[in-house]
């Protein structure tokens, strides 16, 4: 789905690595319960944050079992999962529909429009159980679209489309806690569009594509300032998420939102003073 928010693996206890990992294989395993092989395609370490975040807000227990897979044919490996798996399963659908229909209208690409052919069925029967997920997903796409399409150099309302559709995926009950969860879910999904935007510029650069950075990424401070951006967000996102009675997974959780999704940035850097060398 996203890819940047991941672990932070040398920062984690062993056993803690084996709770994420075991967490990951397990919306593998639903994903290719509900969905099949082609449901199994959209697994996102993105998605096992959710899982592990709303089991621990809500203490919802797991069922834990041990089997093999294709990864792991020789030694059974252990699985966690529960009803909160079931739920980022339909949305990773949701998500990956509506991401194929967006490719296939925007530029007609084969890729979007098989995905969407793909996932259309899947889709509707996800989007029929979670309404309000599926038509947040459609209208922040689509406004994001047409920002787009318009070459908008308005980096920050961009990345709000985003936020807004991670805020409505992050409420998984109309509670008490929704309105930090959706806080997080807003400023994560912020930081998440701008990092991709900053991800992407050196190759949209090269291929002549669209980039809200293309305008200001010759600027004198522009590392500088997209950096700040990135912690303004990030920040924010982290202080909804204390504020949430996380118990369960804490240190994991943490780990996550204060370092792994550091990992990009920090290769990319990395990358720029090798090359510079």
């Amino acid at each position: 789905m996203f890819g940047y928010v991941q672990i932070l693996k040398p920062e984690l206890k062993v056993k803690d690595y084996g709770t994420y990992h075991a967490f990951y294989c397990g919306l593998c395993e639903r994903l290719k319960a509900k969905y099949g092989i082609t449901g199994r395609i959209t697994l996102t370490y993105d998605m096992t944050f959710l899982i592990m975040l709303l089991s621990s807000v809500y203490n919802i227990k797991c069922r834990q079992e041990k089997r093999h897979c294709i990864v792991h044919p020789v030694k059974k490996h252990r699985i966690l999962y529960n009803e909160v798996t079931d739920y980022c399963a339909d949305i990773n659908i949701l998500l990956s529909y509506y991401k194929c229909l967006d490719d296939k209208n925007d530029d007609g690409s084969f890729k979007g429009s098989t995905g969407a052919l793909i996932y259309k069925k899947s889709a509707l029967q996800a989007g029929a159980k979670y309404k309000r997920q599926a038509e947040a997903i459609k209208q922040s796409l689509e406004k994001l679209s047409v920002l787009e399409k318009g070459k908008s150099c308005n980096i920050m309302e961009n990345a709000s489309c985003f936020g807004s559709l991670l805020a409505e995926l992050f409420i998984y009950k109309e509670d008490y806690f929704k309105t930090y969860l959706g806080s997080l879910g807003y400023y994560l999904g912020r930081y998440i569009y701008i990092m991709d935007a900053y991800d992407d510029l050196q190759e949209d650069i090269e291929h002549g594509r669209y980039n809200p950075f293309k305008n200001t990424f010759k600027e004198k401070h522009f590392e500088e300032n997209t950096r700040e951006m990135l912690l303004n967000e990030i920040s924010a996102a982290c202080s909804a998420f204390e504020l949430l009675p996380c118990l369960s997974y804490i240190d994991i959780l943490r780990n996550i939102l204060y370092a792994g999704v550091w990992n990009r940035y920090d290769y990319i850097h990395a990358k720029k003073k090798e090359d510079k060398k």
